[in-house]
């Protein structure tokens, strides 16, 4: 069944140009099996979120390590988002309705 995660970040004052290109970076060069389509959206001032569509919620287990390095890289530009998230708000889960065209 379909899955998706969605990832909010917010971004350091300064640093969005660069946290944009590392993004478009990883969708280039980041080969990860299971992984249908994936998105940054600008949500706000200096917040983003990632919407990634997975063939499967299984498939996200397994891209897990391989998306945790890619936060690796950008950590450097994100602000703490506080109440204790830490730098991300991450959620993932099956596609319990949806619209296809």
């Amino acid at each position: 069944m379909t899955a998706y995660n969605v990832v909010r970040f917010r971004v350091k004052p300064g640093k969005e140009a660069a946290f944009i290109a590392s993004q478009q970076q990883s969708f280039e060069s980041g080969d990860m099996p299971g992984a249908l389509d994936a998105a940054l959206i600008k949500t706000g001032d200096r917040t983003y979120c990632f919407i990634g569509k997975w063939d499967r919620f299984e498939s996200i287990v397994a891209a897990r390590p391989q998306m945790i390095g890619f936060l690796d890289d950008v950590r450097p530009y994100l602000e703490d988002l506080g109440d204790g998230l830490g730098v991300t708000d991450p959620v993932s889960g099956e596609v319990v309705a949806e619209r296809v065209t």
